[in-house]
């Protein structure tokens, strides 16, 4: 059962000089769910427009698509209401603890407070952060923010949890826990997961699937294993060789190049 669907999903933008540009010119794509899907793509290539799309963020100019079965034009409140997101750059207090970020987040869904104080709980178990609760968002290492990050992302227990950049400026022991957190995810609440990231190990170490955007079209998709056997020539060939095949281009490290679109 397909958790997302799209078919000829599209972007167009216009500059102010009047020009027309397409960022996305038709991207049909099926998530299962449960499954873990890395959208990978250079910048420039559509991948970031199409997330903005998926979450609702930016409205598509053409095509159709449902997400967590609803429909991401007509319905776009119930879809908000099925998801999570969790964007790049974050949006923690830092004068705040990380209780009050968990309960305000609570009832910021319309959780009563014995409610909310409840979910607190749950999701400081799941995500490893019992022992953080007193601490401030400022006292947090990067780790420790990504996870309480993500834990605000579960706050309504979404069925889908779309994860931008999951882990840059991580250390890699940090990454390593975002990685496994990220399995966990699926394995003990079977959360369907898709993931935007320039790291092409961690979408290899990650990702059951992973599709690779390229001026705004799906230029490949398959297993890790698949990609590299079909586009690098063998099962010990790196997705980055892969990659390269497929789009020409290295994957452009975060922070640096033009604004992705």
């Amino acid at each position: 059962m397909a958790v997302i669907s799209t078919s000829g999903l599209t972007r167009t933008f216009t500059t102010r000089k009047g020009q027309r540009v397409e960022a996305v010119r038709g991207i049909d794509l099926r998530v299962a769910a449960g499954e873990i899907v890395g959208l990978l793509g250079p910048n420039g290539a559509g991948k970031t427009t199409t997330l903005r799309m998926l979450t609702t963020l930016l409205p598509p100019t053409g095509g159709a698509a449902t997400v967590a079965g609803h429909d991401l034009v007509r319905d776009p409140a119930a879809v908000r209401a099925r998801i999570g997101y969790i964007a790049q750059s974050g949006g923690l207090d830092p004068q705040l603890s990380v209780r009050e970020e968990l309960t305000t987040q609570g009832r910021l869904y319309r959780l009563s407070r014995r409610a909310a104080a409840v979910r607190t709980a749950e999701l400081a178990g799941l995500l490893g952060l019992d022992a953080l609760l007193g601490r401030t968002v400022a006292a947090l290492s990067g780790g420790e923010r990504r996870r309480l990050d993500i834990a605000l992302g579960l706050t309504h227990r979404p069925a889908v949890l779309f994860l931008d950049e999951p882990t840059t400026g991580l250390d890699p022991g940090s990454r390593a826990d975002v990685w496994e957190l990220v399995r966990g995810l699926r394995r003990e609440l079977g959360t369907t997961v898709v993931l935007t990231t320039h790291y092409l190990d961690e979408a290899d170490a990650l990702a059951d699937r992973v599709v690779i955007v390229d001026r705004g079209l799906i230029a490949a998709e398959g297993t890790p294993k698949e990609l590299k056997r079909a586009h690098a020539g063998s099962d010990g060939a790196t997705l980055q060789d892969a990659f390269l095949a497929v789009t020409g281009r290295t994957p452009v490290p975060v922070g640096t190049g033009p604004t992705s679109v």
